[in-house]
């Protein structure tokens, strides 16, 4: 069920425009769907990053960052439909509260860190969507919709599990370290929701 998509420096620097937009949203975080965020300084950069970095943490950021922005847009057009049952539409809403903030946190790290916020070359993402991917999500409704949502969620976490792990087992950094481990938290838990959700579909 995993997907991979190579995404080039282009598509990677549409991606982070998109997650500047979506993190915009003014959502506030639900209970148990924080992963340790830091406070923004009115420039948008994090405060309080704890500690050095090391090249493991900026490639986390950079590519986290799409990533994020990514399920984000996947969320919004779910919870723009019609007739989607309410645990799925509450899961996008998380998933939409949660992910906006990282985005934000991560890209002030980069600042911070005065890292590049974009990759040269090819990057394989695991469990990125592809163009059809998100279009057949786009004109699905309903049921069907609902579906195909939580199919390509469960896709899309298990490939941010695999990312998140790499980063909790060889970053440095105090506060990327923590993210890393809260995601593979949250998201492995969500990977069991939806699960459990499919099944009652």
């Amino acid at each position: 069920m995993k997907k991979t998509l190579t995404m080039t420096a282009a598509a990677l620097a549409t991606a982070i425009g998109l997650a500047g937009c979506s993190a915009g949203s003014g959502s506030s975080n639900m209970p148990g769907m924080n992963h340790g965020s830091v406070p923004a300084s009115s420039s948008g950069s994090a405060v309080g990053i704890t500690g050095e970095h090391n090249a493991v943490d900026a490639a986390f950021a950079r590519m986290m960052i799409p990533h994020h922005a990514q399920a984000v847009q996947m969320s919004d057009m779910v919870l723009a439909k019609k007739d989607i049952p309410a645990p799925v539409n509450a899961l996008a809403g998380r998933i939409k509260a949660a992910q906006g903030p990282e985005i934000e946190k991560m890209r002030g790290w980069l600042k911070d860190w005065n890292e590049p916020a974009e990759m040269s070359g090819e990057h394989m993402m695991d469990g990125m969507m592809g163009d059809d991917d998100m279009k057949t999500l786009m004109a699905s409704q309903g049921l069907e919709a609902a579906r195909l949502f939580l199919t390509q969620m469960i896709a899309h976490h298990q490939g941010a599990v695999v990312m998140a792990q790499k980063e909790s087992n060889d970053g440095k950094n105090t506060d990327a370290l923590k993210l890393g481990k809260d995601i593979v938290s949250a998201q492995e838990a969500e990977i069991k929701e939806m699960n459990e959700l499919l099944g009652t579909l």
